[in-house]
């Protein structure tokens, strides 16, 4: 049996063509166009919403599903088929992987998918479920992705097949491309960006909007370098300023790693974070090798304790005789611990692929903004332009709604009820239809109330779109607001820590944090500090424990500025202040819990004690110091900036400080309070201001065998105290009865410099001096040499009476901070 043929047959009238064209013609226009569409719809990322087609396809579908983040989660696969079929014609495998990084809060600063299931591990160690086990939704930040896309402040186009029509890009209410980065490989070309702090990129929005013309340095105040989801350090900030200028830049990311007691007799390395896109399975696998072919040394397990509640903690156990800093060394050499991150900015720009700098970046992000809040306006406005023209059409035809009636009753059809309204009222075409197509339930009295306010209200609110779109200043301010608002609700704090070079000490450089005001706090333990702002504390009455230190010294700074720290021996060093830990911000002022040592940051002699700490501020009044032997010195400030050592005055042999405090308005009195109960209070203009190397002048005269124990400063015009304990000579410790009185400061009177003063205590039988002193403003804390609390008696308007016992012993006593 003969097959049949299943060819065509040419029609009669078909003439053969054949075309010559050189291969090498053919092969070049063919990869040109293969690039262009890999470039431009696959591997690089829109510079003004830092998305590729497919995750803004993603995106939009899932606006457009109602999947916002109050509903519930639906099936992944559903995402992804309605993607597919609709928008994206390509697998379904690229889509739900490009879905998948959105929902993984390791790969995303600001995750766009808020996903229910196995969505994958840091490193892919464990790898997504399938799609149809996953469920997702929009994540909170992604309506601000979609915010106003259908009030035309985007363009559209068909999608694949000219059945439906899709964003070229979405609106984005924030810098979408530097907060979550991007990478892909495109035909010759390839992108590598990094993830930044929402707030520091705004900040640097914001300052770019005020200031166009800002250069590089003043950006990078606001972005010192990349925030990677993950934390970790980068190490090099050099090839961070490359990128930011260049578009191109390397630098080096390390693991966040503690040495901690890890078993009774062992320490081991404690590493809570890893570099971007290292997982710990990993880490761990690399280690294992190197220990089996002996290239790593010192080290006898390594164990992976990370779960939900805790996160990342991977525990090196380090042999006993090795040194686990060494070790630590070695592995950031040999293991993924320390990873390489190229930024290449390559992004496209009106279609074309460019390299930006971080100024460009935020360019080209703003315009595309300008561009939406002006578009978005000019619709609100021609919507409501168009509904007040029906508010008044209709508020016309209820002014006469009787002739309204009359005149659709006296026609014979709508047609002409329609032409004989038109002609009756001066009405438009709109604006009739509109009137008779309303119910008669709505020409009511109280409609007509409505309708005059909705049409004041539509009035103003044209006026204010008007204002705003006449006016490139105003359109500028509403678009810096709008990111303020993003800003506010959505950033979060800085998890990568930034490191100038490899031996850059633990701490972050001052590139990492900004300098916003904050408070240094100096507790009687010997513990330095500081808030996370300038805020004073709350009240005692909000202290959560019962043992603190009393703050005897608090100065407001600046997070990158210096601090001088006052000695008893009239040295003056200066401390930085970034150097110092940040006080949680629900601690209580007096309790100093993870403050650090004062001899990790300061180098004292033996037997120099830190008496205060000032301000450096040389348009301030001064220092006012009070010496041992009576001496009382008023400070010129003058701080030269390149010395980190100045002598604040020229001590007598045997002397030695006993107070020093910064006047705040040069209106205060200077108190002597000497160890044979005197008292001498007199104004601080008493005292002449001096140069540093200056001794002085006399402050007190002294008894025979006198010597003054107390020296402040405080403000006439606040509620103060006296606060003394009497007792006998060398007795201030735990084992012998105190008595101690609290007087209010006003009972003592002024005198005159170097006078000897008033009494201000009594001594009871087996007495002879005063132990301690103290005047300043209330509330007044006391504590023992441990840092626990202790009662103070009630206030005794006996300026020179007699002391009651304490339940306790005080070591210390001071203000409020």
């Amino acid at each position: 049996m003969a097959r049949r043929s299943t060819k065509t047959p040419p029609p009669d009238d078909f003439e053969e063509r054949i075309l010559d064209i050189d291969v090498v013609d053919e092969m070049q226009g063919s990869f040109l166009e293969y690039a262009y569409s890999v470039i431009y719809s696959r591997a690089l990322p829109d510079a003004r919403d830092g998305l590729k087609p497919v995750h803004r396809r993603i995106l939009y579908q899932m606006n457009e599903m109602g999947l916002r983040p109050e509903r519930g989660f639906v099936k992944c696969a559903r995402v992804v088929g309605e993607v597919m079929g609709k928008l994206h014609p390509h697998g379904d495998a690229s889509i739900y992987d490009a879905l998948v990084r959105m929902a993984q809060p390791f790969s995303m600063r600001v995750p766009l998918v808020d996903g229910h299931g196995n969505f994958g591990s840091l490193g892919n160690d464990d790898p997504p479920a399938a799609m149809r086990y996953t469920e997702c939704r929009m994540a909170s930040a992604t309506s601000l992705m979609t915010e106003s896309i259908d009030e035309d402040t985007v363009d559209f186009a068909p999608n694949y097949d000219g059945s439906e029509q899709e964003p070229l890009a979405l609106p984005a209410a924030y810098p979408n491309l530097l907060v979550n980065g991007a990478s892909g490989i495109a035909v010759g070309m390839a992108t590598n960006m990094a993830p930044h702090n929402l707030g520091e990129v705004i900040a640097a929005a914001r300052h770019l909007i005020r200031h166009p013309g800002a250069d590089l340095d003043a950006l990078m105040r606001f972005v010192p370098g990349p925030d990677l989801p993950t934390g970790g350090r980068i190490v090099g900030l050099g090839g961070v300023r490359d990128a930011y200028e260049k578009g191109r830049g390397t630098f080096k990311i390390r693991a966040t790693v503690s040495v901690e007691d890890v078993t009774q007799r062992r320490k081991g390395l404690v590493v809570t974070e890893l570099p971007f896109t290292v997982g710990p399975e990993k880490v761990i696998s690399k280690i294992k090798d190197l220990v089996g072919s002996k290239k790593l040394q010192g080290i006898s397990d390594v164990k992976d304790l990370t779960d939900r509640q805790h996160g990342l903690r991977l525990v090196i156990e380090i042999k006993n005789g090795f040194n686990p800093e060494a070790v630590l060394e070695q592995l950031y050499k040999l293991t993924p611990m320390e990873e390489s991150f190229g930024i290449n900015n390559v992004a496209l720009v009106d279609g074309q692929p460019l390299t930006l700098g971080l100024k460009e970046l935020l360019e080209v992000y703003l315009d595309h903004r300008f561009d939406v809040v002006r578009r978005r306006s000019e619709f609100r406005r021609t919507k409501r332009r168009d509904r007040l023209h029906l508010v008044e059409g209709l508020l016309v035809a209820l002014l006469d709604i009787d002739e309204v009636i009359r005149v659709i009753r006296s026609s014979e059809n709508a047609a002409e009820a329609k032409q004989s309204l038109i002609a009756r009222f001066e009405l438009s075409d709109v604006q009739t239809q509109y009137i008779l197509d309303t119910p008669l339930r709505r020409l009511t009295k109280f409609d007509r109330i409505e309708l005059e306010s909705e049409r004041d209200r539509l009035k103003a609110e044209i006026e204010e779109l008007t204002r705003i779109l006449d006016s490139d200043a105003e359109l500028r301010k509403l678009v810096s607001a709008e990111l303020a608002q993003v800003a506010k609700k959505f950033g979060t704090e800085r998890r990568t820590v930034l490191l100038e070079s490899a031996d850059a000490p633990v701490t972050a450089v001052p590139l990492e944090v900004a300098d916003d005001p904050c408070r240094v706090l100096l507790s009687s333990t010997g513990l330095l500090a500081r808030t996370a702002n300038g805020e004073p504390f709350p009240g005692e009455e909000q202290a959560k424990r019962a043992k603190h230190d009393v703050i005897v010294s608090a100065v407001p700074a600046t997070a990158r500025g210096d601090l001088g720290a006052v000695t008893s021996t009239g040295r003056l060093l200066r401390l930085a202040v970034v150097d110092l830990p940040i006080l949680p911000e629900t601690a209580w002022a007096p309790n100093l819990a993870g403050g650090a040592p004062i001899a990790e940051f300061l180098s004292l002699e033996d037997g120099e004690e830190l008496i205060c700490l000032t301000t450096l501020d040389e348009s301030s009044p001064g220092l006012a110091i009070g010496t041992e032997q009576g001496v009382v010195k008023r400070v010129v400030p003058d701080y030269p900036a390149n010395k980190d050592e100045l002598e604040v005055i020229g001590l007598k042999e045997g002397d030695r400080i006993v107070g020093a405090v910064e006047l705040r308005t040069g209106e205060e009195d200077l108190v002597f309070i000497t160890d044979d109960a005197q008292l001498l209070r007199y104004p601080a203009s008493q005292v002449r201001p001096q140069g540093r190397p200056a001794g002085g002048m006399a402050g007190i005269k002294l008894g025979a065998g006198a010597k003054v124990i107390s020296f402040t400063a405080v403000d006439p015009a606040v509620d103060a105290v006296v606060f003394t304990i009497a007792g006998s000579h060398g007795t201030l410790d735990d084992s012998v009865q105190q008595s101690a009185k609290l007087t209010p400061f006003d009972q003592y009177p002024r005198k005159g410099r170097a006078t000897g003063g008033v009494r201000c205590q009594r001594f009871l039988k087996g007495e002879d001096c005063l132990v301690l002193a103290w005047a300043g403003a209330t509330p007044a804390r006391a504590a023992t040499s441990t840092g626990t609390p202790v009662p103070l008696p009630e206030p005794d308007p006996r300026r020179d009476g007699s002391g009651e016992a304490l339940a306790k012993p005080v070591a210390v006593v001071a203000g409020p901070v």
